[in-house]
């Protein structure tokens, strides 16, 4: 019999030379790890030579149910989202939650004060106030001190925005941004998201102020070196002071912080780059966003992010080795703590986040709960038939009309929180007339002088009382987030009781702060809906 052929010859004859690469340049780290896995890391390619396309695809639910409480750990709960997108194992202990906008903010500017290799934040937008303006400086601040540390390397930042919402105005994030690029050219850059999806006529026609109704880049990054921020919060003077929201600190986490440059980077390199001149271009070889072929531009973009999320989950899936495998638990030593990213960018056929969503609302079986919550209640078709349809037991929480970040608003804006409370209450009677109201509970957030902006999910298997996973980021489970705009989040899978804990307080501090709707919520003076805003709702749905 022939000698077997070795297992670079077999990669590099089953695969391209791109993925082909990943195997040999991680080669010698996971033969070193060999022993520490118990296994030979020759034995890992069978999964992965077994698929022809490493891109996420639908995954048959197992027997039994997510929700039940199992003798295989959170391991035989969660595993499955290994074959759909990176997973990276890190110790809990590192993990934090941020509870007010504050300490979020602060956070921030003492991690850009203390960057040495890079800063790397994606927003919607960057705001142009003095708390905003602060943060610039403390950005400024490091880049200087970079430059007069001969023994340091140049610090990097790079920022990335969406281009509608960053351009709106006179004064606007590019000007905050243009004296740092215009005097630090070649360690800044700042990109510019554009969606294909505004273009010819319609650019022409959309006002200003609602051209990011057709699509927006809504990822919320903020990395500083190997520690970085997931948060559905935006670089805007309200985030830091009286908008609740979500915030979460992986401290010195250098493979998830990686994760999320390079997709940052991804992104970055399909957008528009911002000159010092003020002056937008794309980078050579590149599809103009609104100018170019929509489809050209759409495929390029997609084969570019997805490199990123693909190398990676093959690079995941042979350093984690047999973790995943059905005789052992999730976590070896103080690494007790899994963290999968999940992406989301419809416009250029990357539904990761959707599948993973869609899985994890299936799974929630009797006895489990699921607490969730959004800023705004637009949960799509699907979502809901899931949450509807469901053995577990769901806790909704949604910001009451005086807390809606366009309560107040001028114009047909000011009409969007009556909008979703006509949306709640089609929801709320929905349930009721399917006798699920023991089942499905819906809540408002309240706080005077505060809007509220948080959004995600705290999932409880049956009989604990503390969560085991969460999802944290940019979307918001409704039709913009899975039809729209650029979203990513992170699931987090933990057994550290201590994170766990961390968890269940972030939990109910939110939802100590608001009431359960019930019949007579939408019988009150404020609640009523105009007819001619009931008629408009199904467009807000699709655009706010």
């Amino acid at each position: 019999m022939a000698a077997p052929m070795s297992w670079r010859r077999l990669v590099y004859s089953v695969y391209s030379p791109a993925i082909a690469g990943v195997f040999s340049r991680i080669s010698d780290r996971v033969f070193r790890a060999r022993d520490r896995r118990r296994g030979s890391s020759v034995l890992l390619l069978a999964p992965l030579l077994a698929e022809a396309d490493p891109a996420p695809r639908h995954v048959s639910r197992p027997t039994g149910s997510a929700g039940a409480q199992g003798t295989d750990g959170l391991c035989s709960h969660f595993r499955w989202m290994a074959e759909h997108v990176p997973a990276f194992r890190v110790p809990g202990t590192h993990i934090h939650i941020l509870t007010s906008p504050d300490q979020f903010y602060q956070t921030m500017k003492a991690r850009i004060k203390t960057a040495k290799r890079r800063v790397v934040m994606a927003s919607l937008y960057l705001g142009t106030g003095q708390l905003e303006q602060e943060l610039v400086d403390c950005m400024e601040e490091a880049l200087q001190r970079s430059q007069e540390n001969s023994n340091a390397p140049d610090l990097k930042v790079s920022i990335l925005l969406d281009y509608t919402r960053g351009s709106r105005g006179q004064v606007n994030s590019r000007t905050m941004l243009l004296p740092l690029l215009q005097r630090f050219t070649s360690q800044m850059r700042v990109s510019l998201y554009h969606t294909p999806d505004l273009r010819g006529l319609l650019r022409l026609l959309v006002p200003q102020r609602f051209n990011e109704t057709i699509g927006v880049q809504h990822i919320k990054v903020y990395l500083f070196d190997d520690s970085i921020i997931i948060s559905g919060a935006n670089l805007s003077d309200s985030y830091f002071s009286n908008r609740q929201d979500r915030y979460v600190l992986l401290e010195n986490c250098s493979e998830v912080a990686d994760f999320f440059s390079d997709l940052v980077e991804a992104v970055g390199d399909v957008s528009l780059q911002l000159q010092p001149n003020d002056s937008v271009t794309m980078l050579e070889g590149m599809v103009h966003p609104y100018k170019g072929n929509r489809q050209d531009f759409s495929v390029a973009a997609r084969k570019r992010i997805m490199e990123v999320v693909n190398t990676a989950h093959v690079r995941q899936r042979l350093l984690n080795g047999s973790e995943f495998s059905e005789d052992e638990g999730m976590s070896e030593g103080e690494e007790d703590t899994w963290v999968f990213p999940l992406v989301q960018m419809k416009p250029l056929g990357i539904q990761v986040d959707e599948q993973v969503t869609q899985r994890l609302l299936t799974d929630a079986g009797p006895g489990s709960t699921v607490f969730l919550t959004s800023g705004y209640f637009n949960l799509t078709r699907a979502y809901m038939r899931l949450v509807l349809g469901a053995g577990a037991s769901y806790r909704i929480l949604t910001a009451s009309p005086e807390v809606n970040g366009f309560f107040g608003a001028k114009g047909v804006a000011g009409a969007i929180p009556a909008a979703y409370i006509h949306i709640a209450r089609q929801f709320y009677n929905q349930v009721c007339r399917l006798g699920q109201q023991e089942r499905v509970h819906l809540h408002e957030y309240h706080r005077s002088q505060w809007t509220f902006h948080a959004k995600g999910l705290w999932y409880y298997l049956q009989g604990q009382d503390r969560p085991c996973l969460t999802l944290i980021g940019s979307p918001n489970f409704g039709y913009r987030s899975v039809h729209r705009d650029l979203e990513a989040q992170i699931a987090i899978v933990t057994e550290n009781e201590e994170l766990q804990s961390q968890l269940q307080e972030e939990q109910e501090m939110l939802y100590k702060r608001s009431t359960e709707v019930s019949d007579s919520t939408f019988e009150q003076p404020d609640r009523h809906v105009k007819l001619w805003v009931k008629l408009v709702t199904p467009l807000i749905k699709n655009f706010f």
